[in-house]
């Protein structure tokens, strides 16, 4: 099981739609997904659109037993591969800025019972994403402690550039001082306009900042990535040009995260290797003496 960490310290950057849209991409590979809402505007939760549960995430990272994490667990609207622990508004209750440090491991503890879960015949989740609250409160460095990479996601705009740098220093600090096997998977540059001299600039700049960390791979700014959100649907179902545009970013995107993920101690048993594995390993092999040959999806 691989968990990842989706965060940026600055809201509205499409945090979200950057978790759904890999939950989307490891749901068209048939790789079972569990989401986890940790934002509490429980986007996540209305998107994937599940039934409703006895508890919800708030209640998980209260008591972190096997019997309440099942009660919080529902599968979405999505389809069999998808589930998720429910977020619910209660969570800002729980977002403290100077949490005990034992509470922040209720959430590994958490993951740790997922295998308790399976019934006859199930097949353990493979993929964990944590979509993170625009903060740095519990919930967030709850995700880290608990993560075994971080995905950082920004807009080509200044505000946002600096908010993916106080996210790098807050994984960088989580590594050092509580989850030695946490890595940075990558910097992931979100509703990108190519022909945008000011998003080119931002872009320059976060490769000066981050280097090689920038994802070879960037996602467009689409009007079918709201109207998919705004169906309950998984970006790949949605079907417009637009939609097969942003797809196939989140594909690569994907078999990037993986392959990073790969290199580290948690490795990715037990994912087919497809040709969008290959495709990004092409892509890293041309990237490798030259960052500038970072690919955004054109118009």
């Amino acid at each position: 099981m691989q968990t990842v960490a989706v965060l940026s310290l600055k809201g509205g950057v499409g945090k979200t739609t950057i978790a759904l849209g890999l939950a989307s991409a490891a749901q068209r590979r048939g790789a079972r997904t569990l989401v986890v809402d940790l934002d509490p505007q429980c986007n996540a939760t209305t998107t994937l659109d599940p039934d409703d549960t006895k508890a919800s995430l708030a209640d998980v990272l209260e008591t972190p037993r096997p019997a309440v994490l099942r009660d919080a667990i529902a599968r979405s609207g999505w389809g069999d591969e998808v589930d998720v622990l429910v977020g619910s508004e209660t969570l800002e209750l729980l977002n403290d800025q100077d949490p005990d440090p034992r509470r922040l491991e209720n959430l590994s503890r958490a993951l740790l019972e997922l295998g308790s879960l399976l019934n006859d015949g199930e097949l353990p989740y493979q993929l964990v994403l944590l979509d993170c609250p625009p903060s740095l409160g519990r919930l967030t460095r709850s995700a880290l402690l608990a993560a075994h990479g971080a995905l950082l996601v920004t807009e080509p705009t200044l505000f946002a550039v600096s908010g993916a740098q106080r996210a790098f220093e807050a994984v960088e600090r989580a590594r050092e001082e509580h989850n030695p096997d946490l890595s940075p998977l990558g910097v992931v540059v979100n509703r990108v306009r190519p022909q945008s001299y000011e998003h080119q600039y931002r872009i320059a700049e976060l490769r000066e900042h981050f280097g090689r960390l920038v994802m070879p791979v960037a996602l467009p700014d689409r009007l079918a990535v709201q109207q998919a959100q705004g169906a309950c649907m998984p970006i790949h179902q949605w079907g417009t040009p637009g939609a097969r545009e942003v797809s196939l970013a989140l594909n690569l995107l994907l078999a990037r995260v993986l392959r990073t993920s790969g290199r580290g101690r948690h490795r990715t048993d037990g994912w087919p290797d497809t040709d969008t594995d290959r495709a990004a390993g092409s892509t890293d092999d041309e990237t490798d003496g030259d960052n500038d040959s970072n690919v955004v999806v054109e118009n």
